[in-house]
Order: structure tokens, then sequence, then C-alpha cells
């Protein structure tokens, strides 16, 4: 009890009125942070909580909920504080009760997030860091989306994937890769769209009817990224795709960037959970090469 008293201690500093008769219950799902249920005098809390080291990268996460609350397009979990206490650090969000997803809410999750991508900025990037996973995610304001991409995604992980060992042909394809990434973009010229950043299956359900988007990694960039992202991991039906492209079609050359934008997804695996996505990143590499 002496760590949740810390905790809650620091939850109280927020007005989160958490209940003292009660320890947090495990909540299953992420594989980062460790994440929690606990009563409070109203409603319950979803806590996640993790070393201090952790505090950054759940400050960014309460910042891009924040950001794609300012949307007014898809319902995200409203953040409560995010706090340190001693060794420990805690996001604390509000609580909701999930249900499984039908047609009606993955059609409304299709259209809501064409409405979310309509949400722009002037630049690529944003104004902070944060993370995709465990791995930082740089997001340097850029007027120029092809660089952008090539340096702080792309370019980035091959840096990680060199570092963590994986040399040979994942260096020498990407360097090719790198080299010829303009031939992706002849004549498409990208909004800079507020996006979720790592949208799969996991990261989404619905409540009473109504999709919820979390755990976002979000910045503004081109909106086919979050398309790509849904198509990698399963978790989306067709409803969700024809709502989508009713409301905002896919730009000419998306089949040929879908691979590209993928790629990002799967080196990114590839640096955190190792070889077993060794092959699916040549395989990517060697297609778009």
């Amino acid at each position: 009890m002496p760590r949740w008293q810390k905790l809650f201690t620091a939850l109280r500093e927020h007005d989160i009125q958490v209940s003292a008769d009660d320890l947090p219950r495990p909540v299953g799902g992420g594989d980062i942070s460790s994440a929690w249920r606990v009563k409070t005098e109203g409603n319950a809390v979803f806590l996640k909580t993790g070393p201090a080291s952790q505090l950054d990268m759940f400050l960014a996460e309460a910042d891009g909920l924040k950001e794609l609350e300012k949307a007014d397009a898809i319902r995200v979990p409203k953040v409560l504080g995010c706090v340190c206490s001693g060794e420990e650090s805690l996001l604390a969000l509000e609580w909701i009760d999930f249900e499984l997803a039908s047609d009606s809410s993955e059609w409304m999750l299709g259209r809501n997030l064409a409405t979310l991508h309509r949400f722009t900025a002037e630049q690529f990037g944003w104004r902070r860091d944060n993370t995709i996973g465990r791995t930082p995610q740089h997001n340097p304001w850029s007027d120029d989306w092809v660089e952008f991409f090539k340096v702080q995604r792309i370019g980035y992980q091959l840096q990680l994937a060199e570092q963590n060992g994986f040399n040979g042909q994942i260096q020498t394809m990407g360097t090719r890769l790198l080299d010829g990434i303009g031939r992706f973009f002849p004549g498409y010229w990208p909004e800079a769209s507020l996006l979720h950043g790592d949208l799969w299956g996991g990261n989404w359900a619905a409540s009473d009817g109504v999709p919820v988007i979390f755990d976002p990694a979000v910045y503004y960039g081109d909106r086919e990224t979050d398309i790509a992202m849904t198509r990698l991991f399963g978790g989306f039906g067709a409803a969700f795709y024809e709502a989508y492209e009713d409301a905002w079609p896919m730009a000419e050359g998306y089949a040929e960037r879908q691979r590209l934008y993928q790629l990002y997804h799967v080196l990114n695996h590839l640096n955190l959970f190792g070889t077993a996505y060794l092959g699916r990143a040549e395989s990517l590499l060697r297609e778009l090469t």
C-alpha cells in the first residue's frame, strides 16, 4: 500500500480523489506500461504506471490525446493527470467501458477519421517529440513531407537497425530506397493532417456504439500513413474503409505509397522485437526497391 499511497497523494494534487479502500485492479493490454483500474469518488480511472524515466513518454501521450481532442472528430479518453512520485510515473485517464465493434461503429470510425485528417497544420511534424512504442519519434517542423518522412521516419529507423546489428541487405536496400524515395510522390502534395500515428486494431474500440481511439503517436503528416497502418496488422473491416473512401477518397498512387508507409512500422517492430520481423522488413524493402 505505501507505493499506492504516494501515487494517490500525487493524484489528489490533480483533484483526482481516489478511494483508499480499494487497491487498483490490474488491466491487461499493453506491453510497455502496467495498466490499472482504480475507483474514485465519481467514476473509475484508468492508470498507466512505469518507472520515472517514462514520465516524458506519458506527458507526450497526454499531449497527443489533447491534440486529438482539439479536432473534435473522434472520441479519445480525457486526460486527468500525469505525475511522477519517487521512482514511478503515472498517467491517469478516464475509464471507458468498451464493447465489441460493430459494422456501424466501424463505419463511424472511418467517417470520423476522415474528419480528423481534415484538421491540418501549416507544416509537417509537431510541437514536440514523442514515441512510437518505446522508440523515440522525432517531429521537427518541416515544409517538405518527402524529406521529413525520408529522414525522420525511414532514415531514423534504418539507423536504429544498424545500431541493433541489422546490416547487410537491410542497409543496402534501405540506402537505395532513400536515394530514390521521390519516385513515390510524382505530383502528390499531401496536406499536413493530424494523425493518430499508430492506428492498428488494438488502439481503437467502441463504447455505446461510438468509436474511441487511444495510445496515439501524434504528429501532422500525410493522412495515408494512418490508413496504411490500419492495413498492416488487421482489426478494421470493410465498413471502415468504405466510409473513409466515401468521405475522402484516396489519391492516385496510394497503393504504392502504402507499402512505403508500412515499412516505417515494420522497421520499428524489427528494432523493438528483433529478428521475428527481419524477413518482413527485407521483403518490403525488396518490393519497394
